[in-house]
């Protein structure tokens, strides 16, 4: 089996270990707070790899948006759902999205870039078919085409990343306009950062 393949079975498999181990700083405010910036007051928003619902989920929350949160991993949504119980949780595989609403809001963060290159592409189409006009759409990549193979829990840990020119490409292709990107954001954990938008 690839390393991509063994995606949604590491997660599942260490649920309780990522958990444990996600940082509760909250480091990513700065770019949360610049989507939420571009969405209505109590909208709703997609999350895309959800996790465990800490730390981005909660603060939505907080923020007094309605959340309906997609993540492979059983064990991660029961966390969801026993920690926020007035939101929507899904168990499926973002690859096969198709939920049949828009949201106002779309969130993929660390999350999009475990899957392929060739899926990664596909994924624009599904980020369109789930936005509202105006809806805004954030989340991580790499900084240039290729694949990365990390460890994580003694397994290898597999990442992707297209061209940012090519990110740019598949946003235009699929009616969202770039807002802001920045690559290694040494605000926000050297992660890159794509924010986007819909024509309202």
């Amino acid at each position: 089996m690839s390393a991509s393949d063994r995606i949604i079975g590491l997660y599942e498999d260490d649920a309780a270990a990522w958990d444990r181990q996600r940082g509760r700083d909250l480091h990513e405010r700065v770019w949360l707070d610049r989507f939420t910036a571009l969405l209505p007051e109590c909208g709703t928003i997609l999350d895309i790899g959800c996790g465990s619902g800490k730390p981005i989920a909660g603060h939505l929350i907080e923020r007094g948006f309605a959340l309906t949160g997609v993540d492979s991993s059983e064990t991660l949504i029961d966390l969801c759902r026993s920690r926020f119980p007035d939101q929507t949780w899904i168990v499926g595989d973002m690859r096969r999205l198709d939920l049949g609403q828009r949201f106002d809001g779309l969130i993929a963060w660390h999350s999009f870039f475990h899957l392929a290159a060739a899926d990664q592409r596909r994924m624009f189409a599904r980020f369109a078919a789930h936005a509202k006009p105006g809806a805004a759409l954030i989340f991580t990549s790499g900084s240039e085409a290729g694949e990365a193979i990390g460890e994580w829990q003694g397994e290898p840990l597999h990442h992707a990343s297209l061209d940012p020119e090519e990110y740019e490409k598949l946003l235009g292709e699929n009616g969202f306009n770039v807002v802001e990107r920045r690559l290694h954001d040494a605000e926000c954990g050297e992660a890159s950062v794509w924010l986007a938008r819909k024509p309202a």
